[in-house]
């Protein structure tokens, strides 16, 4: 017969990619993971997790029971939230989405506070090595229930995102750039420039490559960093000229020179993003209100 832990385990599998790991997050030994999986199979009569050498695959049967396993440990915990709620306290586990090295939210005082009012809240916080669009992908399969991102413009279906914050982007150049003398720069004067950038997907890279599609102006990222912290350090070897937030640039900033580019959108928005579909957790909406007074 079917229980809740068959789901959950299958579930933390299917999202770890590993029995190791889900072992780890379920707090029980992998052998009690790989036995519940078999059962689940056996119940089934189908297969629904491959090995390979590497990582564990979803069959196609996989693929079809993840979001209707998700969707059964979500009716249990609302029928949960429910109960908490009468009893005065919440609990279960929030699973907070969060970018790379943006400094705009302070994440740890936001989750002190929540946690202060809240301790009997599990919070589980992770970032993407594909940026916003995959934490936006965590919203949209369920493996997320919040996320702090930088989407421009029109979400994609089935999520919503609200604004918290937006900076400018500016042109970040070494010194002694054939750029740096002139009062005013152009997306077209950077035809040809080397760029250090982010990888597809950050908010940032996203918000650059739309001003330059408009300006209809080709660019090269010459190297892909995925810390923002460290762009302007590249420029200042010389390995290219960057578009970055201000928070970005050192407070040294010998070697670097900045400049205001003219003419574009280059604007950077920060939300908190969940899905439109499912009916956040009690838990999660209690720190989406948190959000709203806190950053909003």
């Amino acid at each position: 017969m079917l229980e809740l832990r068959h789901f959950e385990y299958f579930v933390a599998v299917a999202e770890e990619r590993s029995f190791t790991r889900a072992a780890a997050r379920l707090h029980v030994v992998q052998s009690g993971v790989s036995a519940v999986i078999k059962s689940l199979e056996h119940e089934l009569g189908s297969r629904l997790l491959e090995r390979t050498s590497k990582r564990v695959e979803l069959t196609d049967a996989g693929v079809a029971l993840l979001p209707r396993a998700r969707a059964a440990i979500d009716a249990v915990r609302e029928a949960r939230d429910a109960v908490d709620e009468v009893r005065g306290g919440l609990r279960g586990t929030v699973r907070i989405g969060t970018m790379i090295s943006v400094p705009l939210i302070d994440v740890p005082a936001l989750l002190g506070a929540f946690h202060r009012v809240h301790p009997h809240v599990g919070l589980r916080l992770s970032v993407s090595p594909r940026g916003s669009v995959g934490l936006l992908d965590g919203i949209a399969d369920g493996s997320l229930d919040v996320a702090f991102v930088s989407a421009p413009g029109r979400p994609p279906p089935g999520l919503r995102v609200r604004q918290i914050e937006s900076r400018r982007l500016d042109l970040v150049l070494p010194a002694g750039h054939r750029l740096a003398g002139p009062a005013e720069v152009r997306i077209p004067d950077l035809a040809g420039e080397a760029f250090v950038d982010f990888p597809a997907g950050f908010g940032n890279r996203t918000v650059v490559d739309r001003a330059f599609a408009a300006a209809g102006v080709q660019r090269h990222v010459a190297i892909e960093v995925t810390d923002i912290a460290s762009g302007a350090s590249f420029v200042r070897e010389g390995l290219g000229v960057a578009i970055l937030p201000l928070f970005a640039v050192p407070e040294d900033r010998r070697g670097l020179v900045l400049k205001n580019v003219a003419g574009a959108d280059l604007d950077w928005p920060i939300g908190v993003a969940v899905s439109a579909l499912r009916r956040p957790s009690a838990a999660a909406r209690a720190l989406l209100a948190l959000i709203d007074e806190k950053v909003g």
